[in-house]
């Protein structure tokens, strides 16, 4: 009996247990490498400043980087993020061009001490992006249409209220009178089974928009075509 294995492949098995690659890495790769392509990382690092001796050797390309791998990949919370990353640390932070990866505590810091001057320089950035580089090189007419061929623009607000439980905070005379940062964006909930001590809002907006260029039509003038043939018959 001949054999048709492969003398060239070898397959080694280990009882050691290796962490996975997160399902979102593959993205922020992706998404950095489109930024690297169109210098937007390089005008950040340029454009946005923010000097304080305390985060030591960090920029704030390294707390952007956080921030953008925390929106990509869609983790309820920083801490998960932070735990399904910690194994590729040094990846993640090479794709930014950078070395080492900000702690939690080290961006928390970050956050309460940021002026308002380098938020307005990145968002300023930003808008100068995208008006740079629109997504259609000129404007495509979207809406729905009603049965007299008039064009209305339709959006959907839906607000979901989460309730948010609050771990409890030390209170010793030696310390200093506790703070919660979310408390202004947050409003007074109730406790008990699925409750928590504050609740906050999470608003998304959705535009109902049917795009026509060429010979193509909105759904609203198909119907209306459609009423009028059945009307003629």
């Amino acid at each position: 009996m001949d054999s048709i294995a492969d003398g060239s492949i070898i397959v080694q098995a280990s009882s050691q247990s290796v962490p996975s690659t997160p399902p979102w890495f593959g993205e922020v790769a992706l998404i950095v490498q489109y930024l690297r392509r169109h210098e937007i990382l390089s005008a950040i690092a340029e454009r946005v400043r923010f000097a304080r001796r305390r985060f030591g050797q960090y920029e704030v390309i390294d707390f952007l980087a956080v921030l953008f791998g925390y929106a990509i990949s869609g983790e309820r919370t920083l801490e998960a993020f932070y735990q399904h990353l910690h194994p590729f640390a040094s990846a993640f932070m090479a794709i930014f061009g950078r070395a080492r990866l900000p702690a939690r505590s080290t961006l928390s810091r970050f956050f309460a001490a940021l002026p308002a001057e380098p938020v307005e320089a990145l968002r300023s950035l930003f808008l100068s992006d995208l008006l740079a580089r629109p997504l259609e090189p000129q404007e495509q007419p979207a809406g729905l249409w009603d049965r007299t061929g008039r064009c209305w623009q339709v959006f959907d607000i839906d607000g979901t209220r989460e309730a948010a439980r609050q771990r409890a905070l030390p209170q010793t005379p030696d310390l200093p009178a506790p703070q919660r940062r979310l408390r202004p964006l947050c409003a007074p909930g109730y406790t008990g089974r699925k409750r928590g001590e504050v609740v906050r809002s999470r608003t998304t907006v959705w535009a109902a928009l049917i795009p026509t260029n060429g010979s193509a039509r909105s759904g609203g003038q198909v119907m209306a075509s459609r009423e009028k043939n059945s009307a003629e018959r």
